[in-house]
């Protein structure tokens, strides 16, 4: 069998393998691309771009309902079919336009997941293909629920198209996307429960707004089970049974769709990376600080996949870039993490950047908090909104601030802020002394540092 040679071969298509391609092609490279599923990744087909898309709409009509009796005679009906049609618009253009794009930078394309067959081959499309330098950019995909009747669980690539509301939904997993469609469907008049094997949600974030986001939800009509272990999936006429254990005592619940939201893992089942001597673990391909396989030089890894990154879409697109760098000019940059605000898109927003008050308190001798709820401020008071929180961290001796986290309406917006001033080592005094418009969300911030704990 005649073997193709490319000098770089890139698998998986989102914004960290077209960032790759797209370098290592403009520097007249022959590249190829290989993808399994839609051109264009998880977060413009599948992911974050649609699912922004849909949670506008129910946090228009949570705005509407908090007003109503306030000026809103009713809140308005959501025509969901209309709404799926609007975010179809922005999504059935994006496999098209991204292999037009790719295909103009004469990038050849393979519309299937390659297997590795040696450190520098692999088998796509019944063809031997060679390569000087393999790219792996594949994402994560959600992990698979290890329980009896798995196969009754959907994903959110099934939220993302639902065809109705479903009048009862369960969300096993509270992390980023279990809670932002949980709130999305409460909100929109779904019956809604969330299984967590843990305590509480969303670990990653700070507790003290963690448990204000809960009652929030609670309030919205959300029930949370919390330290619950799923037993098994049942199928029934239109429904699915939930069977649980709760406190070593069993326990069912009764739902229309049942959701997998327990988290993510790197994408490589299919590649057969033993082949190639490319190892990984949970975290993803295990790389160097030039984002190379530490056991195969010919092999990069970006994105997701890597073990060295997060799973936000600003760093994918860096670390593609870094790798495209790095295949060109031979590993001239290293890959150092940023600092990078993330933001759950509950109802309200949950958002952080830098530190939390337990990783401030073992850097640092002594620390500054500055903490509250606030739903008596103006900015909430004039939406009828009754959640509004924040805490923010300083370093005590230099007084310069490390950390930030918020629950606010306009949280996934005022958390660039503090990470400018972050990564500019901006002082609570400095900050306090900025002029900004008034009244306004970002205006609130400056409040939040006027006393501390």
């Amino acid at each position: 069998m005649k073997v193709k040679h490319y000098n770089v071969f890139v698998i998986g298509s989102g914004i960290a393998g077209q960032t790759v391609a797209e370098i290592c092609a403009k520097n007249k490279l022959k590249v190829a691309i290989a993808d399994n599923r839609e051109y264009g990744g998880t977060c413009a087909n599948r992911g974050c771009d649609p699912k922004k898309i849909l949670v506008q709409f129910s946090s228009l009509l949570q705005r509407c309902k908090q007003l109503e009796h306030s000026g809103i005679i009713k809140p308005p009906k959501i025509s969901w079919s209309d709404v799926q049609k609007f975010k179809n618009k922005f999504v059935q253009s994006i496999p098209i336009e991204t292999e037009k794009n790719l295909q103009n930078l004469h990038v050849d394309l393979y519309h299937q997941s390659p297997e590795f067959i040696s450190e520098n081959e692999v088998l796509v499309e019944g063809k031997t293909i060679s390569a000087d330098y393999f790219v792996i950019a594949t994402g994560k995909v959600p992990r698979k629920l290890k329980i009896k009747g798995n196969k009754h669980v959907e994903t959110s690539d099934s939220i993302l198209n639902l065809n109705k509301i479903p009048k009862t939904a369960s969300f096993i997993g509270s992390g980023y996307v279990g809670m932002e469609f949980a709130t999305m469907l409460a909100i929109l008049g779904s019956k809604v429960t969330v299984f967590e094997h843990g305590s509480t949600a969303l670990k990653n974030f700070d507790p003290f707004l963690v448990e204000a986001l809960i009652n929030k939800m609670k309030s919205l009509g959300v029930t949370f089970i919390f330290n619950a272990k799923i037993e098994k999936i049942e199928a029934l006429n239109k429904n699915k049974r939930v069977h649980y254990t709760l406190k070593g005592k069993k326990q069912k619940l009764k739902s229309r769709k049942v959701f997998n939201t327990a988290g993510r893992i790197p994408s490589i089942k299919k590649l057969k990376l033993e082949n190639a001597n490319i190892e990984a673990n949970d975290g993803g391909i295990l790389v160097n600080d030039y984002l190379q396989s530490k056991t195969n030089s010919k092999v990069y890894a970006c994105g997701d996949v890597s073990s060295l990154s997060l799973p936000l879409t600003p760093l994918s697109g860096l670390q593609g870039h870094i790798t495209g760098e790095n295949i060109i000019n031979n590993n001239s940059k290293k890959f150092q993490f940023p600092l990078v605000p993330s933001t759950v898109f509950t109802q309200p927003n949950l958002s952080m950047v830098g530190l939390q008050e337990e990783e401030a308190k073992k850097r640092y001798k002594h620390i500054n908090v500055y903490k509250g709820k606030v739903p008596g401020w103006f900015n909430a008071k004039k939406a009828n909104e009754d959640t509004y929180a924040f805490k923010i961290i300083s370093n005590k001796r230099t007084d310069v601030i490390v950390g930030a986290h918020i629950l606010s309406e306009k949280a996934n917006e005022n958390i660039n802020i503090f990470t400018m001033a972050i990564s500019k080592g901006i002082t609570v005094s400095e900050f306090k002394k900025l002029i900004f418009t008034y009244p306004s969300y970002t205006n609130d911030l400056k409040s939040m540092m006027a006393n501390n704990d």
